[in-house]
């Protein structure tokens, strides 16, 4: 694929971003995705988590299963101390 091709639809990264990143030294799925922001969008890599393995490959020369998916951390949400805490008067 050519270096403008859309990798990340959410983070709008090209093949040839993810490159330049890769060629600063960047190893693993987690690095390009903490350096990139690819996977960091609405899906979370499920787009393009395969398509950055795909690139980390080719650039490397190591093959594709070497590489594991991004660590994905399920959605959060601001929770009240008191609930945490089990206070009776918790909403």
């Amino acid at each position: 694929m050519d270096d403008e091709t859309i990798i990340c639809r959410c983070e709008e990264l090209t093949a040839g971003e993810v490159r330049a990143a890769i060629r600063l030294g960047l190893s693993t799925v987690n690095e390009v995705r903490r350096y990139t922001r690819a996977g960091m969008g609405l899906c979370q890599g499920r787009t393009c988590g395969r398509l950055v393995a795909q690139l980390l490959a080719e650039e490397t020369g190591r093959p594709l299963s070497d590489f594991l998916p991004a660590t994905s951390r399920p959605p959060v949400r601001p929770v009240e101390i008191a609930i945490l805490a089990g206070a009776d008067d918790a909403r």
